[in-house]
Order: C-alpha cells, then sequence, then structure tokens
C-alpha cells in the first residue's frame, strides 16, 4: 500500500513528454500540499514557476503529510524509482520530528543517513532546514537549529537555511491552523528557493 501511495505521490505532477531534468522534492505536509487544493503545493508551483523560466524540468512531489525524518529514510528508494535518475533531491524533513519532541540525535542521524544514500548514488541534493519556535527551550532549539548546517557540511551539500524564511508566524501567509503555509505563503517559499534550485540544476536545463 506504502509503495501504490508514493507511486500516486511521484505520477501526480509528471508532465506528458520526458524532461530533461528531474527534481524529487522529499518533504511532509509542507510539501505535499495539505490543505491547498490540486496543484497548488510547493513542488508543482516549483515545476511551474521553473518551466515559466524557460527550464525543461519536473517536479516529483514525494511528501507525505505527518512523516518524520525516520519516515522519509524508510521510503527514499520509492521516491528515487522513476525511468530517470533525479538531477535534484529537495530534502525538506525535520518538522514533525521537532513538533513531536524527538530526540534531536535521532533526527541528525536520519538526515545523515538520507543524505549518505543520495551521496552514493552521486544525485545532488538540496537540505532545506527547519528552525525550532521560541516556545522551544533554548537548549533544544540550538541544538535542533544546527543539524541542518553541520550535516551540510558534513556531506558537502547545499543548504537552503529556512525553509519557512517569509511564511512562518504570518497569519497571512499559513492556513488557520498557522502551521502551514497557503497559496500565498507556497508562493513566497517557490520565489525564494527556485534561483537556487537553478543554479544547482546547472546550464544546460533550458527547453
Amino acid at each position: 500500500m506504502a509503495a501504490l501511495l508514493i507511486s500516486f505521490f511521484l505520477m501526480e505532477i509528471n508532465p506528458a513528454h520526458a524532461a530533461s531534468k528531474r527534481v524529487v522534492v522529499l518533504g511532509d505536509s509542507l510539501t505535499s500540499g495539505y490543505g491547498l487544493e490540486g496543484g497548488q503545493g510547493f513542488p508543482e508551483q516549483l515545476q511551474i514557476a521553473l518551466q515559466e523560466d524557460g527550464l525543461d524540468v519536473q517536479v516529483d512531489n514525494a511528501g507525505v503529510s505527518g512523516d518524520t525524518t525516520a519516515g522519509g529514510l524508510s521510503r527514499l528508494e520509492w521516491a528515487l524509482e522513476g525511468d530517470q535518475t533525479p538531477d535534484l533531491v529537495i530534502v525538506a524533513l525535520g518538522a514533525n520530528d521537532m513538533l513531536r519532541g524527538l530526540p534531536v540525535d535521532s533526527t541528525k542521524k536520519n538526515l545523515a543517513s538520507i543524505l549518505e544514500q543520495l551521496r552514493q548514488k552521486n544525485i545532488p541534493t538540496l537540505l532545506a532546514g527547519m528552525r525550532a519556535p521560541a516556545q522551544y527551550s533554548i537548549l533544544f532549539r540550538g541544538n535542533f537549529n544546527k543539524i541542518y548546517t553541520n550535516l551540510a557540511k558534513e556531506y558537502d551539500v547545499s543548504l537552503y537555511p529556512f525553509f519557512l524564511e517569509g511564511v512562518a508566524l504570518s497569519p497571512e501567509m499559513n492556513q488557520t491552523d498557522g502551521m502551514h503555509p497557503n497559496q500565498k505563503g507556497v508562493a513566497v517559499m517557490v520565489e525564494n528557493i527556485a534561483p537556487l534550485v537553478k543554479e544547482l540544476l546547472g546550464p544546460d536545463h533550458k527547453k
């Protein structure tokens, strides 16, 4: 059942033709399109933005609501499946680990395992960081927030410091739960990260 669900997510936004570049977004409800209408999620909107800029690219939605870093690690192979090896994987996980108060060491270990597997497969990776809000202890915030910086250095991958930059804690940018981006919030996320994604895809991604 899990494999079928993942296949559905990956096929959901694939274009009819085989694009020259493939991006996989491995994430949770922040990327799955939680609470949004079809086509309004982060991967779909990122694909549209990149294509409007002339890039021949498909962006696969491998986001599962409620997923932790452990869940992302367990389904990594499924997320990568396809006729075309990904040219870039965006790893956007950790928010649910934080919300559940899971041990920071476990979160770091799971993310490290994901990055190690991607490195072994020679797949370029963009690590999207998360930040613990002020209601968490100073100790937890410090330990959690540095996970992403430390892992990016250790595995020599590109880092986007805060996935929700310009969106977190802004009522205008979030749904009524105050946690998940609305359509405006997704637009800001895409606008912020798209230049780095284009850079990582290299100069030969134009149509």
